[in-house]
């Protein structure tokens, strides 16, 4: 045994000499100094083989074997002569172009280029109608029925009437706050009229004429704004937080983009249930600078949540302009950065937001995946009755968006173009909708309150003792100070 030992041992001390001479001899011709190689100093120091290394002076024999041992469960190399090795010895791989990291394949390149901070051209606006309410694609690639234009139109006259006679009765003290969407009706009513019922609505608080359009009626929009017993919410919502569970039309938050995160659930829920549906929710420029849009954008982008992100870029986040909340190009380029097909759309043509709505709804449900829509409008009123949007804009600027660039006027135009509408049918329709709106207001002030008892239902099954103790506290205070409370209200 000690024989064998020897022998095989000063085969192996034969070896490692035939090797260094190898190494030495590249060495040389690389202008490598032998003796300061680590090579070197373990060949004469040690009678372990000598690690084989590469054409770049990377060890390849004990290193990438004990690699192969880990991957593969065992060593894939056995004893093998000095020749045999050598015929192993690694070549140069050639270079590689591109390299499949986690997420896909990169290609590579030898210049140092920085992606542009932001673009001097910027993503292009899909638009149907001009300001002159003319098609400008050709009348065969998009077509719309009678029907459902004039609907759309009076919708938005609707709307728009609604907003200013609600508006007024705030002004007269009757309810305590209002917020309009002058400016905004296409948004509302285009998009809403390329869903469909079964979709789930996340708005935020300037989306009411999608209610309309589902059928949410005058008096129902009266009492939720006057808080009383018919209001859907019971009173405890403030004005113009609209909800209806029959219209799947989720109750509109104050905080802003929480809605957004939620869609993304509820799509998400549809899709496990392969629903014929999905979920649209709805926000402003201010609501895409919070952590609920991104977090709510890439969780749809990776689960592919059939959602649709509709973002109203106003230009205003209240008194915030749109220039100091994005430097990049708006909100578009963002749903390309999470991977999600996205569009850039006049939000002052309701034949752009319709289309673009309405491919959006197929996109998500046919191919499963989330959609964003950059609708770029113009505020026209105040941001809500406690605003005075003039302090921190121009009035002139105000006027023109409301008269020359008003979405309303440009419909008009277009279906007064194909004799669908009227100046007749007009006075006729908006007489009667303030006649109905009058009603609706006189109607809802004369209803009770909701009773208080109201306020403390509809959260546990059974009320916890501390809330019956705040209830006893309220009606207490309430008998004591009765003059302080309305008269309509039961306790």
């Amino acid at each position: 045994m000690a024989a064998s030992y020897l022998s095989k041992s000063n085969k192996i001390i034969i070896n490692n000499i035939k090797l260094s001479k190898f190494y030495m001899f590249r060495s040389l011709n690389h202008t490598s100094s032998v003796t300061d190689s680590v090579f070197s100093r373990r060949l004469i120091h040690s009678t372990t083989p000598p690690p084989l290394l590469n054409h770049a002076g990377i060890e390849t024999g004990t290193f990438y074997r004990g690699f192969e041992s880990v991957s593969g469960g065992r060593r894939s190399h056995t004893a093998t002569s000095f020749s045999e090795e050598i015929d192993q010895l690694p070549v140069e791989a050639p270079l590689q172009q591109e390299l499949n990291f986690p997420g896909g394949k990169v290609k590579f390149t030898p210049k140092r280029m920085f992606t542009p901070g932001s673009n001097e051209e910027r993503t292009n606006c899909y638009r149907v109608l001009n300001e002159n309410g003319e098609l400008i694609v050709d009348n065969d690639s998009f077509k719309m029925s009678k029907e459902l234009a004039v609907r759309m139109y009076t919708d938005m006259v609707t709307l728009q009437v609604m907003d200013t006679i609600f508006y007024e009765a705030q002004r007269q003290g009757r309810i305590s706050f209002y917020l309009t969407t002058i400016g905004e009706e296409a948004i509302n009513i285009a998009s809403a009229a390329a869903l469909k019922n079964i979709d789930f609505v996340f708005p935020q608080y300037r989306e009411p004429g999608v209610l309309l359009w589902r059928g949410f009626t005058l008096q129902e929009f009266a009492n939720q704004l006057f808080g009383n017993k018919y209001d859907q919410g019971k009173g405890r919502q403030m004005p113009i937080h609209y909800g209806s569970k029959k219209l799947n039309y989720i109750t509109v938050s104050s905080t802003v983009a929480t809605q957004i995160p939620q869609a993304v659930g509820a799509a998400y829920s549809m899709k496990m249930e392969k629903k014929d549906s999905c979920a649209i929710t709805y926000f402003g420029d201010g609501g895409s600078s919070t952590g609920d849009f991104h977090a709510g954008l890439n969780f749809a982008a990776v689960m592919e949540a059939p959602v649709i992100f509709f973002c109203r870029n106003n230009g205003w986040a209240i008194s915030t302009p749109i220039s100091d909340q994005l430097r990049g190009d708006g909100v578009v380029v963002r749903g390309k950065a999470y991977g999600i097909p996205s569009i850039r759309v006049d939000g002052n043509d309701a034949l752009a937001i319709y289309s673009a709505v309405y491919e959006a709804r197929k996109m998500a449900i046919e191919k499963q995946t989330p959609v964003l829509i950059e609708a770029l409008t113009y505020r026209a009123g105040h941001h809500s009755t406690s605003d005075d949007s003039t302090k921190y804009r121009p009035a002139d600027e105000i006027e023109w968006w409301r008269d020359d660039q008003s979405p309303v006027k440009r419909f008009k135009k277009w279906i007064e173009s194909n004799g669908w509408w009227s100046d007749q049918v007009e006075m006729e329709h908006r007489s009667s909708i303030r006649k109905q709106l009058s009603q609706a207001i006189q109607a809802a002030e004369r209803v009770e309150k909701p009773p208080v008892a109201d306020m403390f239902n509809d959260v546990y099954d059974v009320p916890p003792k501390n809330l019956n103790e705040q209830q006893d506290l309220l009606t207490k205070h309430i008998k004591k100070h009765a003059q302080e409370y309305p008269s309509n209200v039961a306790v």
